[in-house]
């Protein structure tokens, strides 16, 4: 066996070891937990989450770096993506129609979690070595448990070193670019493709190192302004797609919820598969209970640390709900999930090219490169966070040479073990983020609390002074 092959191997085996029956009740079981416990409070006030995203209740003065909005904006440009377009055709290879439905359900009790873990975040922010302000889980860890809790902090930063590493993006970037295009064209034959790989993963390289080492900022900005609009042609794509065949929608939808419980789809009818496979795409696509997305929200500027919970609880609903829906329809309405032996960003570029002949695929290949490229570019700072909180901020650049080399291993190692190292990573992530949540939970539920009363009495005294002025 080669290195690539053993690798695969081992990383195939942390996975499945790591995403056991244990992982799934605390991060399912939490959520449950969460949402239970907060009595669906954070629901009721989804209309106040998007009324905190138009700035009314913005303070120019409160701590901080960002605001609500670009918060919620920095940590869906991470998750909104690969996740969405190659996550989700993965979903579909490895557990059927059915493991949609359980990335429902995650993305449902994954609301709460980000509700509990990004109000924490604001609540317990803490000092790097250089006295900046930080929030994430490993500040939470120490700052709201203390420092006898710092070793799971340590372990949640160690397991963020190689979870933030950009192998997926830069994999299904290279896994596009070589069947979509240098296969067809003769440039790349099947049997020399590690050469292309190759290749492909070392401009992948160029182009990242010039943002990231910080050569080029300009290259990194006009990427960013591009992902609004890239999102909006992904959509608008996807929708063609669907309505194209919309009266297929509610079979598929049934098939989508049937398969849920009885895993068809799968080998021997595993449902327990089907639900694993749900759950880890989920996570992975939407990020709740691993903690990531905490570091994004820590920055926002506000004094309120519920009105961060309540911004992150929209997440789930757009990245799984509503996106990874649309790319699962897609796949399931044209057909080839069940005709092609593709798997990842190729079989949803298959979608593509059945649901919009001619031009489908080349959409698909503009919307990939925009959404890998920019997405290594925002993980490059989660990873310095967690190696800055390990050994200083003054060497958190460090990281970025090792995150450089990730992208060209990406590139030339299968999808089977760049998937497989990073799902067990982010199952190593969501073990202390959701531990320290759990303990902390009463803290957030207390703010929340205190919180919802003055935002009545705040609603009542407003509703009580335009009555006088009316009268």
């Amino acid at each position: 066996m080669s290195f690539l092959d053993w690798f695969e191997y081992i990383a195939v085996t942390f996975a499945d070891a790591a995403w056991g029956m244990p992982l799934l009740v605390l991060l399912l079981g939490g959520g449950i937990f969460f949402l239970m416990y907060s009595r669906f409070v954070p629901y009721r006030y989804f209309g106040h989450s998007l009324l905190i995203l138009t700035g009314k209740y913005e303070d120019p003065t409160a701590p901080g770096d960002i605001n609500h909005f670009q918060a919620l904006s920095s940590a869906l440009a991470a998750t909104v993506g690969m996740g969405n377009i190659g996550g989700v055709a993965i979903a579909i290879v490895m557990g059927g129609p059915g493991a949609l439905f359980w990335m429902w359900i995650s993305a449902i009790v994954g609301m709460a979690t980000k509700f509990f873990t990004c109000t924490l975040a604001i609540m317990y922010r803490g000092k790097d070595s250089s006295g900046k302000l930080q929030g994430g889980p490993m500040y939470f860890i120490t700052e709201g448990l203390g420092k006898k809790w710092r070793p799971l902090a340590v372990f949640f930063s160690v397991a963020g070193l190689i979870g933030c590493a950009p192998m997926f993006q830069s994999n299904q970037l290279t896994q596009i670019m070589r069947d979509e295009i240098m296969i067809p064209i003769g440039a790349v034959t099947t049997e020399v493709h590690f050469w292309g790989d190759f290749i492909i993963g070392a401009v992948i390289v160029g182009i990242v190192s010039l943002v990231i080492f910080g050569g080029i900022k300009r290259i990194g900005q006009v990427a960013a302004s591009l992902v609004p609009l890239m999102v909006f042609i992904y959509v608008v794509s996807v929708l063609y797609i669907i309505f194209s065949n919309i009266t297929e929608v509610p079979y598929y939808i049934r098939l989508i919820v049937s398969d849920a419980f009885t895993g068809n789809a799968v080998a021997g009818g595993a449902v327990g598969v089907v639900i694993i496979t749900g759950i880890r795409r989920a996570a992975f696509s939407n990020e709740a209970g691993i903690g990531l997305e905490a570091m994004a929200h820590g920055a926002a500027r506000t004094r309120e640390p519920v009105r961060e919970g309540l911004v992150a609880m929209l997440e789930p609903m757009i990245d799984t709900i509503i996106v990874c829906s649309m790319t699962a329809l897609a796949i399931l309405m044209t057909g080839v999930w069940l005709t092609s032996d593709a798997d990842g960003v190729t079989l949803t570029a298959r979608a593509f090219s059945e649901g919009i002949p001619y031009v489908g695929v080349y959409i698909l290949i503009l919307c990939v490169i925009i959404f890998s490229i920019t997405t290594m570019f925002t993980y490059s700072y989660y990873g310095t966070k967690c190696l800055g909180f390990l050994i200083g901020s003054d060497k958190q650049h460090y990281y970025n040479y090792f995150y450089i080399c990730t992208i060209l291993f990406g590139a030339i190692a299968s999808i089977t073990a760049v998937i497989n190292v990073i799902d067990g990573m982010f199952a190593m992530m969501a073990i202390p983020t959701m531990i320290s949540s759990l303990l902390l939970s009463p803290k957030v539920y207390a703010a929340a609390k205190d919180y919802f009363r003055r935002l009545k009495v705040e609603e009542r005294a407003i509703d009580d002074f335009e009555g006088d002025n009316d009268d």
